[in-house]
Order: C-alpha cells, then structure tokens, then sequence
C-alpha cells in the first residue's frame, strides 16, 4: 500500500447535512474543481476538520463514509456527538450548507488496495460510530468485485443508535447474497441470544464460532473503542488469524485532546534538545528545554503553525514523519503498522527523544 503523502487544508463548503441518529450526522462537503484530485482518497481513510469554537483552534478527525468515485466533487463524513466534546457538540448545532470549513486532504492507512480483496471474504466488527470507515470499505468492497464477500458486525446499544441504518439496509438490498449482516444490541433483547449483550470475549468467541469463522475470512477491518478492538485483535490471533490480515482504527483513546502548542521560555542556563525537521521544501530548527518534556510536534508548532496535526493521541497519524537522525520513543502509537516503523515513521505528537539532536522529515 503507498504511503499516505502529508495532507494540507483548504476550505470547503457545506453541501448537506443529513441526521443519522438522534446525536449524529453526515456532513457533505463540496469540492471544488480545482481540488478534486488532492480530495481523491481510499476507502477507510480520513479528513481532519478544523474550526475556531470559543476562540481556540480545534482540530478533529472523522472517517470518510463513502465509496470513493472516480472525479467525485463531494466528499462525506459521520460525526457524532461525543459527552462534552467541544467540536462534535460545536458541528451538530453550527454546521448546514454554505458554512465554511477547513477540511484536510484525505490520510489514513486503515484500507488496502481492493484488487487485492477481488473474490475475497471481508469480514467488519464494528461498534457506534467504528461504522463510518466500515460504510466505505464494505461498498466499495461489494462494488468492485462480482464475487467479493462481506461480513459485517456491528454492535450498538439499541436500534436507535444504529448509523446508516437505511444505508446498510439498501446495501443489504443490492448485494443480497454477498453482504451479511449481524446488528449486536447491548440493551435490547433480539430473538438469538448471540446478538444480544455487549460484546465481551466468550460472546466474541460465540459470534466467530457460529456466525463468523476465522478461518473462512481473508481479511479484517475492526474499528471501535480500543478495548473492544484490542480484545477482538487478542482473540483473533488465538484462532491463528495472521495479524497482517487484521486492520483496525480506533475512533477514541477515552481522551478529548486539545490544540498542544503551548508557550515555552527557553534559558541559555538550561540544557535543551536540538529538533531540525523540513516541512514542504523549508528546514526549521527549534531548541527544546529537556524539563519541558516537549513531543517533537509541540516543539515543532513553536516555530511552525502549520505543523501537521489532528488528534494528538497518536491515533489519526496526520502528524507521522520519518526519523533521520536520532533517537525518539513513543508513548502511544494506534496509527503506524510495524513496517512503517521499521522504515523509520513516526508519530510526532507521540514522539520525546532520547538523543541531543533529532532531526525528521514530513516531507517524506
């Protein structure tokens, strides 16, 4: 799969806004033609949306939610609202057509190249809103192949917090023998008890057991709460499935992050480290103060606002570069896969070095 290149903003307007659930909604955004080919993406990948609420800057990532088209000029997003979130409460009651807002171009690596699932079992667990890559994936998916399969779990709480419930139904329709189908309610009673309850392990292993056997799927996308993807990952690897066949994205860590720019007085008396990174063609330099305990991003804002960035919680990958020269642990890594690692990614928001200089490129 090629390398996501670095995604840049540019402002978007709204197209539509259509209600999923009582607390969710898919945002359609127009794209004009000049920006048509920076907005082609793949199925599962993202946009980070940017906006300025109680004037501070928040930034977002959502899922795209729909197959990609060639030459499309629309792209669409879910966001649901999370408790307290500053930017999902922010959209569901600001956002309708004609508002402007600062949508990056697509990143992610949660998809894969789908001639390589052509007539191959493609088997989704999703929970709440893990479904909104999963809509892109399956379509896409089932569009692309006249013998593809696609297995689909998802699990919610009750059948009114289902996402694009009409919208799997009407793909339901079209591919009646290729898509399957399993909703899993955690606080509704449905007629097989297998489908009823939150997912745990011995439930899990119930589904794959009677409903979804490991060994007949040739591929995996899981995307949820990361106790539900870890604990699907765990027990997937103990039915033998490779690992290189399972895909996941987690949509949160549990945490809400802000903006992590933050003023920093550096002291000639002090001992610092030294960060160089070139962003679009441009060398920076910037000198940390070791008590600042600063991840190379923070550090990196200081002297360049346009330092790319999303979540901050290691999970979108918007800010991955690659290490050239020195030492860096992470704290969290939910974006990169193990061969990106060894090609010497990684996530900047994440990343603290050990050595007294690091230098890294988000050109690469």
């Amino acid at each position: 799969m090629p390398l996501p290149t670095r995604g840049r903003f540019h402002p978007l307007t709204v197209a539509d806004v259509r209600p999923l659930t009582d607390d969710a909604i898919e945002v359609t955004f127009a794209v004009p033609p000049d920006l048509v080919d920076d907005y082609h993406y793949l199925p599962g990948q993202n946009v980070a949306l940017r906006a300025e609420i109680d004037g501070r800057e928040v930034r977002r990532s959502y899922s795209l939610c729909r197959a990609p088209r060639p030459g499309a000029d629309l792209v669409s997003v879910a966001i649901k609202r999370d408790p307290g979130g500053r930017f999902s409460t922010w959209a569901q009651t600001q956002l309708h057509p004609g508002v402007v807002v600062d949508v990056m171009s697509p990143q992610g690596t949660f998809t894969t190249r789908l001639a390589e699932l052509d007539g191959k079992h493609v088997a989704g667990i999703a929970a709440g809103s893990g479904i909104t890559p999963l809509m892109a994936v399956a379509t896409a998916v089932l569009e692309n192949s006249a013998t593809s399969l696609f297995t689909l779990v998802y699990t919610n709480r009750s059948q009114t917090d289902v996402m694009f419930a009409d919208d799997l139904a009407d793909l339901k329709d079209r591919f009646p023998t290729r898509l399957t189908l399993h909703h899993v309610l955690s606080r509704e009673q449905r007629a097989a008890p297998v489908l009823s309850g939150r997912i745990d392990e011995p439930k899990l292993r119930t589904i794959l057991q009677r409903l979804l056997p490991p060994q007949t799927v040739d591929e995996w996308f899981l995307c949820g709460p990361i106790e539900l993807v870890q604990m699907c990952r765990d027990v997937l690897e103990d039915c033998d499935v490779d690992r290189s066949h399972v895909r996941f994205e987690l949509f949160t860590t549990g945490e809400e992050r802000e903006e992590p720019a933050r003023p920093i007085e550096v002291r000639a008396d002090e001992p610092t480290y030294a960060f160089d990174f070139t962003l679009d063609g441009q060398s920076s330099h910037v000198d940390s103060p070791l008590v600042a305990r600063e991840s190379l991003l923070t550090a990196a804002l200081r002297v360049r606002p346009d330092a790319p960035y999303s979540c901050s919680g290691g999970v979108c990958g918007t800010c991955r570069a690659r290490l050239l020269q020195g030492a860096v642990t992470m704290t969290e890594n939910y974006a990169l896969e193990p061969d990106e690692i060894e090609r010497g990614y990684v996530l900047t928001c994440q990343s603290h070095p050990t050595t007294d200089r690091v230098v890294v490129d988000y050109d690469t």
